[in-house]
């Protein structure tokens, strides 16, 4: 299997940063919180931040667009929350 590394810190690969964008992750910082890539010696960062710039972060396109509501929105439903019954 052909693994292309991102953060060999931690051994990140670029297919593990594509995964985090796709699910929310729209910036550096936030593939870091994600998976750790770019917190240690730092020379990764410039990669994360060519892959997020080349379409990883489907949420990207729905701000640059204006629409920043959408782009904050979770991307998985949330199960609705039953409300109590009236007595």
């Amino acid at each position: 299997m052909d693994r292309v590394f991102v953060c060999n810190c931690f051994g990140v690969t670029e297919a593990q940063v594509k995964k985090h964008a796709e699910d929310g992750a729209c910036t550096p910082r936030q593939i870091a919180s994600a998976c750790k890539a770019g917190t240690d010696c730092g020379s990764c960062v410039r990669r994360i931040q060519a892959l997020l710039g080349r379409g990883a972060c489907p949420r990207r396109d729905l701000v640059e667009q204006g629409d920043s509501a959408a782009a904050l929105a979770p991307q998985t439903e949330l199960p609705a929350a039953e409300l109590p019954k009236a007595a």
